[in-house]
């Protein structure tokens, strides 16, 4: 052991590069195995972001420990290997166990060379968030029941008529009795829809008649089938009519589509950009979860063929719900991600500040939910999203990038300037109309079997309780606009009265069943389920100074990976919500390629990327949404400096 710390031996694959001592920043004391650092690799090339960036993002440990060199004989093999990592903005990654050690190489003051910082992050963390961060890209997560959709089967459709016609006899208000009405009339309507479809291939609706329309669906994997679904779409009215199991009449269903997805869905896609990676996390069974995907994304722009498996994720009956788990073999970090969901409480409590919480679904009980404000629930949650990843880069660029830029191998690892996280960007809706205002407010539930049955039972002491809390328990037609406060809060009074989904209804929470999991577990088991799834330098490099700064200059995209984090001002109206757009070019500064000492050839050239590498607006939105108004920063450009020796 030397006076820094512990001597190892620095190996690439069977190539002895020479010793560095470990120099602890801890009380930890992080020591390699056997005091032997075997690099395994180097890792992609960074376009634009320091890895000392990335890696104070993703990392959970920040610095664990520091490498120099206090040999009195110059070491050229560790020497070219810094200058590698340097000049081509990579790392050299070590395997201990399921992690992965990054030597960052860093500047140094005393022209200590060569020098390393070391992170540690999990297996593939780092080239997956790597290439998310040159992209200005962030991860986003879908629940579907009640968030996205609501599918009805006719054995639900027939438990919510039956349960209504129950209630509407011992019902006295006459309020009450005009709302349930109108309810029961819209499921009785949907029911007649499906009805047509399961035993007709085709409806009747206005008078028009639609007939099924064969839609293919891929082989997810060598070990699926192709499968033809017979498919009725009614855009005007965001219904889709479809079947789990095509050779089962029984398995059809009846689909809502949230109003407004394809503003959403057209803002993560647009001109062919991402701006976030997407996911699925549900409690539904898998066949019933992929068909449903598959009918909001029936082009696969949104999660691609090949990733569907995996991006889909199906929770257990009873489970809450985990980014780590939705993240699984190191594909994104969860501070990198948000959440759409409409509840919070299935997931795991550490998760819940990363969820975006709407209100539920609900188009029989109230339709009017959806139309009442002037922004659609889903255009709110696309200016959501929009303001939260402008807000991240914005602070990426210019708190971490401009500071990281100006560190050297003799700092402190406590001067690093904590990475930016979405929840911190996560805003609080109107209280009156989503849930994230009002922590106390009770999350909207269905009822199992034995709830509804003590609920009957029981309906006179109930009706005083639930007079007492309000004169309206259901929607009515005859409510306008300015009853959607009053509606939205009825809605978490009176729990019970939210339709169900798939099957009968179960509460959904972190420690009962999802409301739809039996039905949708019996539908899709009626038939067979889907798989689940070197050359020598004869100086030493020059890196004891910060690198000196780029002059402004214009470039061009280059290969399709810049992505402009510019968005338009979205005026919205009640009439046309609009959508969040960005503009089709962006300032930016052009990344100076630097020559790599260690190619092959002299005419191989790295782009390194200053902090500053685009010229970046801040995302900005302009939302009138009752009374909240927000105005985001219009513009900004982060300084910062080039990597030269």
């Amino acid at each position: 052991m030397s006076r820094l710390g512990f001597k190892s031996v620095v190996y690439h694959g069977d190539l002895c590069l020479g010793e560095l001592d470990t120099v602890p920043v801890s009380e930890e004391n992080f020591q390699f195995p056997n005091n032997e650092i075997r690099i395994h690799h180097l890792s992609t090339q960074s376009e634009r972001c320091y890895p000392l960036s990335i890696l104070q993002t993703i990392s959970s440990f920040s610095v664990r420990c520091k490498l120099e060199s206090s040999s009195l004989v110059e070491q050229p093999n560790l020497i070219l290997l810094h200058a590698s990592c340097f000049h081509e903005v990579k790392t050299a990654v070590v395997l201990v166990g399921e992690e992965e050690i990054h030597l960052v190489a860093m500047p140094s003051k005393q022209k200590k060379f060569p020098c390393f910082w070391c992170y540690s992050v999990p297996i593939g963390l780092y080239d997956c968030c790597s290439r998310m961060l040159n992209t200005r890209c962030l991860s986003i997560v879908f629940d579907l029941d009640e968030t996205l959709i609501v599918a009805n089967t006719m054995k639900s459709f027939e438990d919510r008529i039956e349960f209504l016609k129950v209630w509407m006899a011992r019902e006295t208000d006459a309020m009450r009795i005009s709302g349930m009405s109108a309810e029961l009339k819209r499921y009785s309507e949907d029911r007649l829809l499906l009805k047509q479809y399961t035993e007709n291939d085709s409806v009747l609706d206005n008078g028009k008649a639609y007939k099924i329309q064969m839609e293919e669906v891929p082989p997810l994997s060598d070990g699926h089938d192709r499968v033809i679904r017979p498919v009725i779409r009614l855009p005007e009215r965001n219904i889709v009519l479809t079947r789990i199991n095509p050779e089962i009449r029984d398995t059809s269903v009846l689909v809502r589509l949230r109003p407004a997805w394809e503003d959403l869905r057209s803002y993560l896609t647009a001109r062919g950009r991402k701006r976030f990676e997407v996911y699925v996390c549900t409690m539904a069974e898998r066949d019933y979860a992929l068909e449903m995907w598959r009918l909001l994304d029936p082009e696969a722009h949104l999660i691609g063929l090949k990733q569907l498996l995996d991006r889909v994720v199906c929770v257990k009956s009873g489970s809450r719900k985990s980014l780590l788990n939705v993240f699984r073999d190191g594909i994104c970090h969860p501070k990198m991600a948000m959440v759409i969901d409409d509840r919070l409480k299935v997931w795991e409590d550490k998760d819940q500040p990363q969820v975006h919480v709407v209100p539920p679904f609900s188009p029989y009980f109230a339709p009017q939910a959806e139309t009442a404000n002037a922004v659609p629930v889903l255009c709110v949650a696309r200016n959501v999203a929009c303001n939260v990843r402008g807000s991240f880069f914005k602070e990426f660029d210019e708190n971490l990038l401009r500071r990281i830029s100006e560190v050297f191998y003799e700092d402190e690892v406590g001067i690093l300037p904590s990475a930016p996280d979405v929840s911190n960007y996560l805003m609080n809706e109107d209280v009156g109309f989503a849930p994230n205002g009002n922590s106390n407010a009770p999350i909207s539930e269905g009822m199992n079997g034995a709830e509804v049955e003590r609920r009957l039972n029981q309906l006179d002491e109930k009706h005083i309780s639930d007079s007492s809390s309000t004169h309206v328990a259901i929607s009515s037609p005859e409510l306008g606009s300015d009853s959607s406060q009053l509606l939205a809060s009825t809605m978490a009074v009176l729990p019970s009265q939210k339709p169900v989904l798939v099957g009968p209804p179960v509460r959904r929470d972190s420690s009962s069943s999802d409301s739809d999991y039996e039905m949708k577990r019996r539908v899709s088991n009626m038939k067979p389920g889907l798989d689940s799834r070197s050359q020598s330098s004869g100086q030493p490099p020059v890196l004891s100074r910060v690198p000196a700064q780029f002059s402004s200059m214009q470039m061009q995209p280059q290969g399709g990976w810049l992505v402009e984090e510019d968005i338009k001002r979205v005026h919205i109206t009640n009439r046309s919500p609009g959508s969040a757009q960005e503009p089709d070019s962006a300032k930016s500064d052009k990344l100076q390629p630097v020559q790599n000492p260690l190619s092959s050839t002299s005419s191989t050239s790295s782009t390194i990327p200053p902090p500053h590498a685009t010229q970046v607006k801040a995302e900005e939105m302009h939302i009138e949404h009752d009374r909240q108004k927000q105005n985001l920063p219009h513009a900004f450009q982060v300084s910062g400096m080039s990597i030269t020796y």
